[in-house]
């Protein structure tokens, strides 16, 4: 090759090596400064689209594990009301029980009766236990119609058309898949007629009608009505009422443990998968700092001796004064 003043071929090449070898040490740096191996879209393209894929999924997953400890805490809130609700029932059977105490005169029964309708209002109260605004047990005035009150002996009746009371959480990134949580209706399981029978439950949330007029273990305090414990009343309650809906209440709390178990195993699922998700995401879009590290040293060197070659290149053409002089 000929020596040339107008065209410094040897500098020009030089510098393009420099301006490389400069751009990858920023990108060596950007990466091991941010510590993700794509920085921008065309580090890797098609890996940056399936990592944002899998970051989507795994953020909507953990929404749904959270979701679902939510909903535990609310079936737990529930059982400790119910387990409430069944010592206090028990206490009205041994309240019943005393009542029918031969010894017992009137002015006794009547003590105890003070507490028996206290103890009733107060399940009447449970029924309408809220979780963060929502009913625990359903809208015991809307859903269920209770307490309606018959014109001929001003007793609570019910209605059993409200039995699909349930709320379903979100175990899948989709929205496809969730498990329903029971709003228990503690108030139909109190619901007893007049003989201290109910149908057994028909399913954990919905108790079966007899066709006979309901009576309620609760008793509303702004309405009155005819039960009392005195067996020479005419509608007295009977052990029978109290130890169906003791087993009334066992049935919902059955339920409810096995639905908390199976929200547990699906909170597991989740938390499971979204450690996974973002395992590959990570193995993605992370960068190997040991590799990287290596690679820094390369073009640090690369960089420095581009620098000095570009200078060398461009006093190279000196050579041509010397031909002049």
């Amino acid at each position: 090759m000929g020596i040339s003043i107008n065209t410094n071929v040897a500098a020009t090449r030089a510098g393009m090596y420099l301006a490389s070898n400069h751009a990858n040490l920023q990108k060596s740096l950007d990466r091991l400064s941010s510590g993700k191996r794509i920085t921008e879209p065309a580090d890797d393209a098609g890996g940056l689209a399936v990592s944002m894929k899998l970051e989507h999924v795994s953020k909507v997953l953990t929404g749904a594990s959270h979701n679902i400890s939510n909903a535990i805490s609310f079936l737990q809130v529930q059982d400790g009301v119910l387990n409430t609700a069944g010592k206090i029932v028990t206490r009205m059977g041994e309240l019943q029980g005393m009542a029918t105490d031969v010894t017992k005169n009137s002015s006794d029964i009547d003590n105890y009766e003070l507490e028996f309708n206290d103890l009733r209002e107060q399940l009447n109260e449970l029924t309408k236990t809220e979780f963060n605004g929502i009913r625990l047990f359903g809208d015991w005035q809307a859903d269920i119609a209770v307490p309606a009150v018959t014109a001929a002996n001003n007793i609570f009746g019910t209605d059993d058309a409200h039995a699909g009371v349930t709320l379903n959480v979100i175990i899948s990134e989709d929205g496809t898949t969730n498990v329903p949580v029971h709003r228990a209706l503690l108030g139909s399981a109190l619901m007893v007629n007049q003989a201290g029978t109910i149908g057994d439950p028909a399913t954990a949330i919905a108790f079966t009608d007899d066709g006979a007029v309901k009576v309620g273990l609760i008793k509303d305090p702004a309405t009155a009505d005819a039960l009392s414990l005195d067996p020479a009343d005419a509608t007295p309650f009977t052990a029978a009422a109290f130890t169906q809906a003791l087993e009334n209440i066992a049935t919902l709390r059955a339920t409810n443990g096995g639905q908390v178990q199976r929200l547990m195993y699906a909170q597991a699922n989740v938390d499971t998968q979204v450690s996974n998700l973002i395992a590959a995401n990570g193995r993605i879009v992370d960068v190997d700092i040991a590799q990287e590290s290596s690679n820094l040293a390369k073009q640090q060197v690369l960089v420095q001796a581009s620098a000095a070659m570009t200078a060398q290149a461009n006093v190279a053409n000196d050579v041509a004064l010397m031909l002049l002089q």
